[in-house]
């Protein structure tokens, strides 16, 4: 298969890079990887599936939202979350199945606080939450036998250093679990569905 990933060089991407490496990959980052996409500038989802043309499966797991108090919070850093981490996937869906080959896949990345929401989260939990309404509901639409997923991970433990503190007493999973994840969204035939990674 010929696969795009979006986010490659973070610690999801490098895990779905190891589980899907039997593949052809081809990579995109804001500031690292074979091609230039930022999820959150207009255009910049378009312009990269221009540039990289048919493929088989289209994977994100990238996407930035903002961490902090619900009573601090301004609707600049609300809307983080929502154009980057939500609307970016959004757009790798409507317009990405264009460039699927027919039967092809997209998997999006949600995350625990969809369904397990923590203090300082609330913009996280939105986003995240929404991400696995909208893969539900693009299902029972897309095309051609195109199959859309989204992989929910918990905290990961190569991750305790950065996000620990938000997350206590959450038990992690190592990412290398988190690339199976992504492998059986791609290979397998389930559409609609959340991977949960617990």
């Amino acid at each position: 298969m010929r696969i795009l990933l979006i986010g490659a060089s973070g610690t999801l991407g490098q895990a779905a890079t190891g589980a899907l490496g039997a593949h052809e990959l081809i990579t995109a980052g804001r500031n690292s990887g074979q091609h230039r996409v930022d999820l959150a500038r207009p255009g910049s989802v378009a312009a990269l599936l221009a540039e990289v043309g048919r493929v088989d499966a289209i994977i994100c797991t990238a996407g930035n939202v903002h961490f902090g108090p619900l009573t601090e919070m301004t609707a600049e850093q609300f809307n983080l979350g929502l154009q980057d981490k939500l609307l970016g996937q959004v757009q790798l869906a409507t317009l990405g199945h264009r460039h699927l080959n027919d039967g092809g896949s997209i998997t999006l990345t949600s995350g625990v606080l969809a369904t397990d929401p923590i203090r300082f989260g609330a913009s996280a939990t939105a986003v995240n939450g929404a991400i696995e309404a909208f893969v539900a509901a693009a299902a029972i639409e897309l095309p051609r036998g195109i199959r859309i997923n989204a992989v929910s991970p918990t905290l990961l433990t190569e991750s305790v250093s950065t996000y620990g503190p938000y997350f206590q007493g959450f038990e992690t999973v190592p990412a290398a679990r988190v690339g199976l994840a992504y492998q059986r969204s791609v290979e397998g035939a389930q559409t609609g569905r959340v991977f949960r990674v617990l």
